[in-house]
């Protein structure tokens, strides 16, 4: 049998290991991608590493989160960020610039190339080819030092799309059918792999829909082949030079299979508070609508912004509807404004936003309580708006608008039939407004030598963690559902994240959407002695912020003990000393109770030598097995109290 195109881009890039599901493999960078929510701490890292200059072919950090300046810290975080790429040799890409994801995909994506991102959304750059993969930001400080990136070999999931999609639908509703079937778990251990007849209708831009949002499935990444959509979209970016064909085989296997006729589908909404969450628009429609927000990695392409200002063209949105819309670039905003789109849109109510991630991370844009907003972003997890209670639901740009148009959750067709409308036959721009104005280059080695990074007060170093003890006796400071996120954790938000670089001010948000005393009681425990979080399934999910892990850790958290955990957060815990552990039977997290003192002793030993596990509670002179999945090179990160002591004490 011939490889499928995830096998040939991995086995060009395989550094150790061997291509079998579950296997610990090592694989070269060629690019890295970092935003400036995670960047901070990604060039601090870099700092501790002792980096003189960056190794990878690529390296791009963009500021695309943290635009809003409602005081000095993100402009100082700004300054930061751009003079540390100007020290490393990373290009800087301005605030304004665009989201991280589609503006790499305009001027940095190359086909059969390999990019890991400090973001979980990093794997969209699959729609061009590329093997693309959301880590941890100190993985990516330690690709840009040229250390390749060790993951567990997935299993291949081949998705065979055949037919063409019917008017009134797109590529969100393609991936929305994907995360109906399989939910947020679907996909975790797994690369999703597109290919069949039904591509030749999709362009790259509809393909990053779908990569973006193979994230919410929980996946390692998403893939296509690098064909002829892929050369297309390159040769309108003046780019048709990088061009490289990957495709998969002729008789190419995969270890899972997956089909959808695309000519069945239909449009999809996830009501709040998961991507999950998926039904039919005709389902829920009626229901009242307060915000529609346009935007985002998930839906970043030129027709997603044109098929709404197109349905709007004309007419008015209603006047209780807040119609947002957040161009994904500045080069797509100069196509948009270029085509006459972006008048309809004002003209019909719309407010126009900054070039950037804005409300999908919370920063703006926070809806009314109790009031549903529709968007075309990524997430809905709880609170990730900005606003506590939300109610958030994620759809395509033919739903938002129509819903903006009615004032409530409209499926489009049946706005059209109302409306007497055909599916508007967009005429866009063949040729793309390049415009690299606001891409700042690396600096040659020698004059990058003589740049200091500019660190204002908010910017903190990072915390010294000690090494693992042998014995730990700590309470259950808190015990949480299924599907925690990392938004729960870590909060975003226009409160929270101008202090991302200031790890002690920003631990004072940790789990406070969940319990507002947790920081204090973490307190009150003590670093020293410490503490234990208990966890459902899949713990962690979402964001790839290591924040989620640096908090509560720095607060004192020594173990989390779940019933299983999302690949990210599993791995930032490890890179920062927190031991992962996971029920042996997953009915004994019905028998802790928060507050309950566990004791785990004969630590280390255990750990180095395979012996079993248990987790001892006096209370009740219970035992509970547990087991953790760390390979040997994790558990000497863990052993050493992280990565950077490890590093520091092999005197890298």
């Amino acid at each position: 049998m011939s490889e499928n195109v995830a096998r040939k881009l991995i086995g060009a890039h395989l550094v150790s290991g061997e291509m079998v599901p579950g296997e610990e493999i090592a694989i070269r960078i060629d690019q890295t991608l970092t935003q400036d929510a995670t960047g901070t701490l990604v060039m601090q890292e870099l700092e501790a590493l002792h980096l003189d200059r960056a190794r990878t072919e690529v390296s791009v950090q963009y500021v695309d989160h943290n635009l809003l300046q409602a005081d000095e810290k993100n402009a100082e975080d700004h300054e930061y960020l751009r003079t540390a790429c100007l020290r490393y040799g990373l290009w800087f890409s301005k605030p304004g610039n665009g989201v991280s994801h589609p503006t790499h995909m305009q001027r940095f994506g190359i086909p059969g190339k390999t990019l890991a991102g400090s973001d979980s959304h990093t794997p969209a750059a699959g729609s061009l080819g590329m093997l693309a993969i959301g880590v941890g930001g100190l993985e990516v400080a330690l690709a840009i030092a040229g250390e390749p990136l060790n993951l567990r070999m997935p299993e291949i999931w081949g998705v065979e799309l055949t037919g063409a999609l019917p008017p009134w639908c797109s590529a969100k509703d393609v991936i929305l059918e994907m995360l109906r079937r399989h939910g947020v778990k679907g996909g975790v251990g797994r690369i999703l792999e597109y290919h069949g007849p039904g591509l030749d209708t999709l362009t790259a831009m509809d393909r990053h829909v779908i990569a973006n949002m193979g994230a919410e499935l929980g996946a390692t990444t998403t893939v296509f082949p690098a064909d002829d959509a892929v050369r297309e979209f390159l040769g309108s970016e003046d780019r048709e030079g990088d061009f490289v064909g990957v495709v998969a085989g002729p008789d190419a296997d995969y270890d899972l299979v997956e089909r959808i006729d695309l000519s069945a589908v239909e449009p999809l909404i996830a009501k709040p508070s998961s991507p999950g969450n998926v039904v039919p628009v005709r389902e829920v429609a009626g229901e009242p609508v307060a915000q529609v927000v346009i935007g985002s990695s998930a839906n970043p392409g030129l027709r997603d912004f044109a098929i709404a200002a197109a349905m709007v063209a004309g007419r008015q949105t209603l006047p209780e509807v807040s119609f947002d819309i957040n161009p994904s670039s500045r080069e797509i905003y100069s196509d948009l404004t270029r085509m006459g789109a972006t008048l309809d849109l004002v003209t019909a109510g719309a407010r126009i936003h900054q070039s950037g991630c804005m409300g999908c991370i919370g920063m703006g844009q926070a809806p009314a309580t109790g009031r549903n907003s529709l968007r075309t972003m990524p997430r809905n997890f709880p609170g990730r708006s900005g606003t506590r209670e939300d109610s958030v639901w994620l759809c395509s740009p033919e739903t938002a608008a129509a819903s903006a148009l009615t004032g409530r959750i409209t499926d489009p067709r049946d706005w059209a039939a109302q409306a007497g409308v055909d599916y508007p036959a967009l005429e866009l721009p063949a040729s793309a407004s390049v415009n690299t104005a606001m891409l700042v280059a690396p600096l040659p080695e020698e004059e990058a030598r003589a740049v200091e990074p500019v660190k204002g007060p908010n910017i903190s170093s990072l915390p010294d963690f000690p090494p693992l003890p042998d014995r730990i006796e700590a309470p259950v400071l808190l015990k949480v559902a299924d599907n925690i996120s990392t938004d729960e954790i870590s909060p975003a938000g226009a409160q929270a994240l101008p202090f991302r670089s200031n790890i002690p001010k920003l631990a004072q948000f940790t789990f406070t959407r969940i319990d507002e005393s947790y920081p204090e009681r973490a307190a009150e425990t003590g670093k020293a002695s410490g503490h234990i979080v208990v966890g459902g399934e899949n713990y962690g999910q979402g964001s790839s912020r290591e924040h989620a892990a640096i908090t509560p850790r720095y607060l004192g958290l020594r173990v989390v003990l779940a019933k299983s955990f999302a690949r990210i957060h599993w791995q930032n815990l490890a890179n920062f000393g927190v031991l992962a552990l996971e029920f042996v039977n997953p009915d004994d997290y019905d028998t802790i109770r928060e507050g309950d003192v566990l004791v785990l002793d004969g630590l280390r030993d255990a750990l180095t030598t395979g012996s079993e596990l248990s987790v001892h509670v006096p209370s009740r002179d219970a035992e509970i097995p547990v087991r953790h999945r760390l390979s040997p090179r994790q558990l000497e990160d863990v052993l050493a109290g992280g990565i950077i002591p490890k590093l520091a004490l092999r005197g890298r």
